[in-house]
This record gives C-alpha cells, sequence and structure tokens, in this order.
C-alpha cells in the first residue's frame, strides 16, 4: 500500500465536543503502520446529516488530485451520513485508487477481509435503496387511488400578461422574470393564447 494518507474527523454541534481524541488515536495509528499523514481534515461543528462538509469536500477535492492513498477515520459514522451514503463515498473513493480504514471498527478495506466486507455493506445498501424505491412506489399508488395529484402543482400563468410583454418588445428572459416562471412556460402560455386566437374566426364561421 502505497504510505501516504490522510486522516478525517469530524465532530457535530455540540460545543463541549473536540475533534482531538479522535486525531490523537489516527495519529497514533498511522505512527505504528509506518504511515505518512499528508494532512489532517477536520469538520468541527458539522452533523452527520449536513450535505455538505468544507474539509470533507477539501478532503474528495485532494483524493482527485492524488494527493494519498487510503484515508484515516476514527469511526464510519464520522465519513458518511447513512449506509448508502457511505457505500456511495466509498465508490467514489474506490475509483479513485484511494482507500479506507477505521479506528474504532477494526477496518481496512486496503486488506482482503476489508475488500469482502465492502462487497457485503454494498449488498445492505442495495437493498436499503430498493426497500426505498418501493416504499416510494407504494406512496404514489396509495396517493392516486385515493384521487390526489402526484408531482408539482401546474403553473399558473397569465398568458395575456405575456401577450402584452411580447407586445413592448420584452424578451422571454425578461418576461419570464417579471412573472416568475421559466422562459419556457412563458412561451408555451403565449403559444396556447395564440392557437386560441387563430381558432375564434373559424368557430365563428362555422355558425
Amino acid at each position: 500500500m502505497n504510505r501516504r494518507v490522510a486522516i478525517y474527523a469530524r465532530v457535530s454541534t455540540a460545543p463541549e465536543q473536540s475533534p482531538e481524541m479522535q486525531l490523537r488515536d489516527l495519529r497514533e495509528l498511522a505512527a505504528r503502520r509506518g504511515l505518512e499523514v499528508v494532512r489532517e481534515y477536520v469538520d468541527q461543528g458539522f452533523s452527520g446529516a449536513t450535505d455538505s462538509r468544507p474539509a470533507l469536500n477539501d478532503l474528495l477535492a485532494d483524493a482527485r488530485r492524488g494527493r494519498f492513498k487510503a484515508i484515516l477515520v476514527w469511526k464510519l459514522d464520522r465519513l458518511g451520513r447513512s449506509l448508502v451514503n457511505l457505500v456511495r463515498l466509498l465508490e467514489d473513493l474506490r475509483q479513485l485508487d484511494v482507500e479506507l480504514i477505521s479506528f474504532s471498527e477494526g477496518l481496512d478495506f486496503t486488506t482482503t477481509t476489508g475488500k469482502l466486507l465492502y462487497q457485503v455493506i454494498s449488498a445492505f445498501a442495495e437493498f436499503e435503496r430498493d426497500c426505498i424505491r418501493e416504499r416510494v412506489r407504494a406512496g404514489m399508488r396509495n396517493a392516486r387511488a385515493q384521487g390526489k395529484r402526484i408531482g408539482r402543482p401546474p403553473v399558473v400563468v397569465d398568458a395575456a400578461q405575456v401577450a402584452r410583454l411580447r407586445a413592448q418588445n420584452h424578451s422571454w428572459r425578461e418576461i419570464a422574470q417579471e412573472l416568475g416562471v421559466g422562459a419556457t412556460t412563458a412561451r408555451r402560455a403565449f403559444s396556447r393564447l395564440a392557437k386560441k386566437a387563430a381558432e375564434i374566426p373559424q368557430s365563428t364561421a362555422r355558425r
């Protein structure tokens, strides 16, 4: 294994918490194994549910640059906020040829046993994803059975106002900003209005 590694530590929003315990254990682990720590990345005051963490973002950016070949964490939940999130992160790291070592769980994904465990974790994560998808589908089927609308509510656009603004030589972008809708939505409303206007003389002639 390449001896260049990174350390990642995280503590949540509780003010009395400190990352020093994690850092101390991980430094000692690196020293025992003769690993060179190129950088320590610490997120302090961020919960595991936070999507974007500054130090974690820096860690992943440096992983893409090839600055290290393994990451030391105190515990897996310091890195991933859920099983699915953790597996997705592990997959990203493996594509970058970066392995993971967890101090508390005694997990080393650089070993043969660790690679096998990764496959097991991936299988459980896939099962969890399938369960979530099935729950969502079941919820949608139930909502439809009760006559509820699925998806976003339709956007109501004043087509006459679109036509007035268009007649004043406003661009589609300006019209969209004025009405608080997308330019495509404004265009469609204008097209529907123009189509209705074109059909009126034909209807009158039939009478």
